[in-house]
């Protein structure tokens, strides 16, 4: 059972899926400021759902969660309004963002926000948990900008750090963490983030992705490896799955590499939900 909005804490959404009469559908939703859920398919094959934060983005010391639960064969695609902005924070109080998310047998995710945006003097760190039911699918993109490097604030921030553990019953299957902090030396070096000013993942894993992550090591596997390339990614086999990773000079070109190995996805979310976002 769901606690009432009353009694949750700020910055908590929740977010229940579960099929009705064939359909996915949206049987439970909530959120407190600054948390903001947004649902313009809230039932059908797929349902789409949609995070956001009052003012555009978290301030010092914003601290926010999302919990997630899809029920026996139930589909979601969850992204967010746009780039996830972590505000300067001169007072040095942290932001974070923590996901759960819970899939049930035969259950289908999508999870696909917008890529994290830290400026100047920002700290923020997230840590997200997904347990999978041993026949349910994930698919997780989990992104990263320089900041502001139109306004010179290039790996300018404070802290940053993120966190993805994907297990299915008991077993962690996959385990992915970095961070980024200046103390350990300068964020813009040649051998740490150098050129690129956008970094990110893509994990695909599950019996309905398996078709879609053997297409993505095929085609990676083929591509030449050019020097001093704008772009480059690598992909790694992973237990009935596969992971991609890119670093990319340009964010736009990073969320059209993104957009391309998850558009075979579109079958299973009814349409194509990137269509007029990249």
């Amino acid at each position: 059972m769901v606690a009432p909005i009353t009694s949750a804490p700020a910055g908590h959404a929740s977010l229940a899926i579960e099929l009705v009469y064939r359909e996915s559908t949206i049987t439970s939703a909530y959120a407190t400021s600054p948390m903001k859920l947004l649902m313009p398919r809230s039932r059908g094959e797929c349902v789409w759902a949609y995070t956001s934060s009052f003012g555009g983005g978290l301030v010092a010391g914003d601290q926010t969660q999302l919990e997630l639960r899809l029920g026996p064969d139930a589909r979601c695609f969850l992204g967010t309004q746009a780039s996830t902005k972590v505000y300067r924070n001169p007072a040095e109080l942290p932001c974070s963002h923590s996901t759960r998310a819970t899939l049930s047998s035969g259950s289908t995710l999508v999870f696909a926000p917008d890529p994290v945006q830290a400026f100047a003097e920002a700290s923020y760190s997230q840590q997200q948990e997904f347990n999978l039911a041993p026949d349910a699918s994930l698919a997780l993109v989990d992104w990263f900008s320089s900041g502001r490097a139109a306004r010179g604030e290039r790996w300018a921030f404070a802290h940053f750090s993120s966190r993805n553990q994907v297990r299915i019953g008991e077993q962690t299957v996959f385990l992915d963490s970095l961070a980024l902090d200046p103390a350990d030396g300068d964020l813009a070096a040649q051998h740490r983030t150098g050129r690129f000013n956008c970094m990110g993942s893509l994990l695909l894993i599950g019996p309905k992705l398996r078709e879609a992550a053997q297409k993505l090591l095929a085609e990676v596997g083929a591509a030449p490896v050019l020097r001093q390339a704008a772009l480059v990614c690598s992909a790694s086999p992973i237990a009935d799955g596969a992971v991609l990773r890119i670093a990319g000079e340009h964010v736009e070109a990073v969320g059209r590499e993104l957009h391309k190995y998850l558009a075979p996805l579109n079958v299973l979310l009814g349409d194509d939900p990137w269509a007029r976002k990249w």
